[in-house]
């Protein structure tokens, strides 16, 4: 283990801006985020203390952000003299076997970053030139790729197959790896330190992106993203789960040239967006179908019966549950979705305390269920601290030899460090 507290500094770069946070081990330093402003590139600081400070830059595009890094934090004070960045760690989502763990950058593994950027243009393209631009920018500091699927790769192999020649799937790596495995990871280290991890638990990540994941003992059993985010229940602004004929349908009805435009679409111009026709903020949905908007109205009905549905799958799989966690952007803020989905869980031994669900979040979580009802938690997800954790293991060598990313077992006076409890 490392001496001096690692300054660690996150990635999370997206189509129309770049984020970066900077922590001190655990601790947060400060964020950045660039974004246009009037055809410049600015940069919003914000530091611990929620103080925030903007910033000019002279950068042309948001691909040149990288390279202004070090001086602005530097000129900030939080880097200069024997104060230097330790580790970058981006996230990764990405198809393919190499890609269901976590990898320091090297050859092999900006190698595998371009077969990916061909498998999924639409994904991988932005965070592989991300990672490409530190490697150059920041010579000799570890770059660590941190899979979103890593969490799920331990699953049965019964959850991973499609219905497709099992030789075809191997060889051509078409296979439901899944995502959210750091929100997921991140909620199961938090209840397994909090005593309230059940044997049985399904978890419903709802953001901008959604997922539901059925965990069983700590474990990722089942999960409804497959080979890409795209699968699945119903998303701000992807299909989720759709007839492959249905999307060929259309392709033929819009006149769509090709599949990376159909593709295009299928992600950014459906779900809430393309079913209310017009707006992917479930806030906007709830005022449209308060409002009497029926386009709004059946948008926010879709979204609820597509996840009633994905939980009562995950509970199938699973044989029965123990606990639901609601949790991310919708998950965390939304008492009217967390209110709608729970109504019709009775069957499975879920009742929402309609006071408890409607109170703010104090707490890292809640118990939102009423008094004879199974647990109904509302727990806050910390990606990045489980990313910040993932890294420790692989920077400090202490990586199961089974692939599974976990910690060392043996004991302080381990030497092998290439042991863990997963039973793989």
């Amino acid at each position: 283990m490392a001496k001096n507290p690692r300054l660690i500094l996150i990635t999370n770069p997206g189509s129309s801006s770049r984020k970066y946070a900077l922590y001190r081990e655990d601790e947060l330093l400060c964020s950045l985020h660039f974004e246009f402003e009037k055809k410049k590139v600015v940069c919003t600081l914000k530091r611990a203390d929620e103080t925030k400070k903007k910033i000019a830059t002279d950068a042309k595009d948001l691909t040149s952000t990288v390279g202004i890094l070090n001086q602005i934090l530097t000129d900030e004070g939080y880097l200069g003299g024997v104060s230097k960045i330790d580790a970058i760690l981006a996230r990764i989502v990405a198809t393919g076997e190499y890609f269901t763990h976590d990898h320091l950058v090297d050859k092999e593994c900006l190698k595998n970053l371009e077969i990916a950027k061909k498998r999924t243009p639409l994904h991988v393209p932005v965070v592989a030139n991300e990672i490409e631009a530190f490697v150059k920018e920041f010579k000799g500091t570890p770059v660590i790729a941190i899979s979103d699927s890593a969490f799920h790769s331990d699953r049965p192999e019964l959850m991973k197959y499609y219905a497709i020649d099992k030789e075809l799937a191997d060889k051509a790596e078409i296979k439901r790896y899944g995502a959210h495995g750091l929100s997921v990871g991140s909620i199961v280290k938090y209840m397994e330190k909090a005593e309230i991890l059940p044997e049985k638990l399904i978890v419903c990540h709802l953001g901008s992106g959604s997922s539901i994941t059925a965990v069983y003992k700590g474990k990722s059993h089942d999960t409804t993203m497959g080979y890409t985010p795209l699968e699945g229940v119903m998303m701000s602004t992807r299909t989720g789960s759709i007839d492959a004929a249905a999307a060929l349908a259309i392709k033929r009805a819009l006149k769509i040239k090709d599949d990376e435009e159909l593709e295009e679409y299928l992600n950014k111009k459906c779900g809430l967006l393309g079913v209310s026709g017009s707006t992917d903020d479930m806030r906007e949905i709830i005022r449209l179908r308060d409002e009497g908007d029926d386009r709004g109205s059946f948008a926010h009905a879709l979204f609820v019966y597509r996840i009633q549905s994905a939980i009562g799958q995950m509970a199938a799989s699973l044989g029965g549950v123990d606990a639901i966690v609601y949790t991310a952007t919708i998950g965390e803020r939304s008492d009217e979705i967390r209110k709608c989905v729970s109504q019709k869980l009775g069957y499975l031994g879920f009742e929402l305390d309609n006071t408890k669900n409607e109170s703010e979040l104090e707490n890292r979580h809640e118990n939102i269920a009423s008094e004879n009802s199974k647990p109904i938690y509302v727990i806050r997800t910390d990606e990045f601290e489980e990313m910040i954790r993932r890294a420790k293991v692989v920077l400090d060598g202490e990586t199961c030899n089974c692939g599974c990313g976990d910690e060392c077992k043996c004991g302080d006076d381990c030497d092998c460090k290439k042991s863990c409890d997963c039973k793989k």
